[in-house]
């Protein structure tokens, strides 16, 4: 194996997908655990990357992906629990296999996604809670050189934000908007990935943690009356306040998709900004929302969403009861 070998844990996720095209560009090799490889034949087709099975909970499995590798990066997450204790199983518990895998490869660099205001002790939500227990944990491993970053939203053509607006506003004639004063500074993927790259190989990063914001802070109502705007499909919006947000994340979170949780809801009264300076060494001029968003959300996106929908239906239609 490669001495510039990177294993890239979460790799198949949004980010990941970008982040893995970025090293490859700058002539890594990479492997990206799944567990279920045939399903991101998008990473296989890429030169120098390597889509293996596994699961990455399994602490012998890991030391075996480890082994030889230059340095491991973490962006494994989710946003919402299916069960109880998965926080703390995938932000904690993950990020403790991760360390002693490590320690046991001889592997010194990790690079770890962790959220802005992860807080192990203040964070408002189980989410923040959990994210700012495992950075606490790799920032104090022994024999690691750590970096860790806390991005804000992060958006980009396949992203799980604007994208997932533009669906219900797509799908519902009038859209309740919970917690529409909350504050955030969307950040391009892109510059994300961009950073992450940068930092690998600067020792200067080591023991640090960047936050990354982009270039303007929004509240959450701007941010969908933006979405609003470009699709063209002028929905009525309809701002929830607080005791009406905290019930509809209640609700919500019993679904089996989760929407929208009671969790999500209290990560979204700490307002999800910056008070620091971009980092200016890895040379990246964050890029705003308006020169990005219009290229993937727009009335002339919105209609092959609805062709679609109509072919889908169409399909559903003529399927044997």
């Amino acid at each position: 194996m490669t001495a510039k070998t990177i294993c890239v844990l979460g790799g198949t996720g949004f980010v990941g997908h970008q982040l893995i095209s970025q090293l490859t560009r700058a002539g890594y090799y990479v492997i990206a655990p799944s567990r279920n490889r045939e399903r991101h034949r998008s990473l296989q087709v890429l030169p120098k990357v390597d889509v293996i099975d596994a699961d990455i909970h399994d602490e012998e499995t890991l030391n075996a992906l480890f082994v030889g590798c230059h340095a491991v990066i973490n962006l494994t997450a989710i946003l919402n629990e299916n069960k109880r204790g998965e926080f703390k199983k995938i932000h904690v518990e993950l990020v403790e296999k991760i360390i002693n895998a490590c320690n046991h490869a001889g592997v010194t660099r990790l690079l770890q996604m962790s959220a802005i205001n992860a807080d192990a002790a203040k964070g408002s939500s189980q989410y923040l809670r959990s994210k700012g227990e495992g950075e606490t944990l790799v920032l104090a491993a022994k024999d690691l050189n750590v970096t860790t970053f806390r991005p804000s939203v992060i958006f980009g053509e396949d992203d799980s934000f604007f994208n997932k607006f533009a669906e219900l506003l797509l799908n519902l004639p009038i859209l309740p908007l919970t917690c529409p004063g909350s504050r955030m500074a969307p950040i391009y993927v892109s510059d994300v990935v961009a950073v992450m790259v940068e930092a690998l190989s600067d020792r200067s990063t080591f023991g640090k943690s960047y936050d990354l914001c982009g270039p303007k802070n929004y509240t959450l109502q701007e941010l969908v009356d933006y979405t609003n705007q470009l699709t063209g499909l002028k929905r009525t919006i309809i701002p929830l306040g607080n005791g009406m947000s905290a019930m509809m994340g209640r609700i919500m979170g019993m679904m089996p998709f989760k929407p929208f949780s009671h969790d999500n809801f209290l990560s979204l009264q700490t307002p999800a900004i910056s008070d620091k300076d971009f980092p200016s060494q890895f040379g990246v001029i964050p890029v705003s929302i308006e020169i990005i968003v219009p290229k993937y959300i727009g009335a002339a996106n919105m209609r092959g969403r609805y062709d679609n929908i109509r072919q889908k239906a169409a399909r559903d239609k003529n399927q044997p009861a």
